[in-house]
């Protein structure tokens, strides 16, 4: 081979090597913003390492701890340190951040929510089929909410310590899910929304703050209208059992099981 075709050859492996290399970006966290009814909303994304075309696409919504407005307390709990203990995950995932003194039921939070979700899908050309909701307590609260409103557009939810009613006597808070009829039974309601979305919730036994019997009402007006319902209750443990649930070895399998 003469000097000058050598030369030719090695600059193009070089540059397809290059390329390669490129391509293979790592699992990463990203920052995002998105913008609300005329406000301005940070939020956070997990990218898989070398991201897939059409991925699936997992919300997850933060309990009351993590609101704010820094972009970081809501990958202190829950779904977000499991991520970063398994960066092989091959979903992208939406982790916004509700600001102080709100809640995902409130409407403004919960449009926020859909919006970073839809933005996510639209950059990452995620799948529509394979979008996935999870939340934990406040979040739970907000995935009940999330899966009523929009039945037709999670393949599956992941619902931990989240509940459908009121908690105490605070008029101010607004965590409870919004909607049902005056006169109705707000389960029946929520389980009549939500349709065939399949649903795995999960709650500590002796959980004092988000009392148990929101999820056993719930899972039992699931499971009369026939619905594709998995129900696990941790006996012995507190509010905290988002621990668990995540770490359950079929969690995710259950979940990316299920398409639209």
């Amino acid at each position: 081979m003469e000097p000058h075709a050598m030369l030719r050859t090695l600059a193009f492996v070089t540059a397809a090597m290059v390329a390669g290399t490129a391509s293979a970006a790592p699992a990463r966290f990203a920052e995002r913003t998105v913008d609300v009814h005329g406000k301005t909303y940070r939020y956070q994304v997990f990218i898989p390492a070398d991201v897939k075309k059409h991925p699936a696409v997992v919300l997850f919504l933060h309990g009351s701890g993590e609101r704010g407005s820094d972009n970081q307390k809501q990958m202190t709990q829950g779904l977000p340190p499991w991520l970063k203990e398994h960066m092989d995950f091959p979903a992208v995932v939406v982790i916004p951040q509700a600001p102080d003194d709100t809640e995902w039921t409130d409407p403004a939070d919960a449009d926020y929510a859909m919006a970073s979700l839809e933005k996510s899908v639209k950059e990452f050309n995620g799948d529509r089929k394979r979008l996935y909701l999870t939340g934990l307590s406040m979040g739970g609260y907000g995935s009940w909410q999330l899966a009523a409103d929009h039945p037709d557009t999670f393949a599956a939810a992941a619902i931990i310590c989240g509940g459908i009613t009121t908690l105490g006597d605070d008029e101010d808070r607004q965590l409870f899910v919004h909607g049902a009829p005056e006169g109705t039974d707000p389960f029946t309601w929520v389980a009549q929304k939500i349709g065939k979305t399949p649903v795995w919730i999960f709650h500590g036994g002796d959980d004092h703050t988000v009392p148990t019997e929101q999820s056993r009402k719930m899972n039992a007006a699931l499971v009369k209208r026939g619905a594709e319902v998995k129900y696990s209750e941790y006996a012995g443990v507190n509010h905290g059992s988002w621990q668990r649930a995540y770490a359950e070895p079929t969690l995710w399998t259950w979940m990316f099981a299920h398409t639209r």
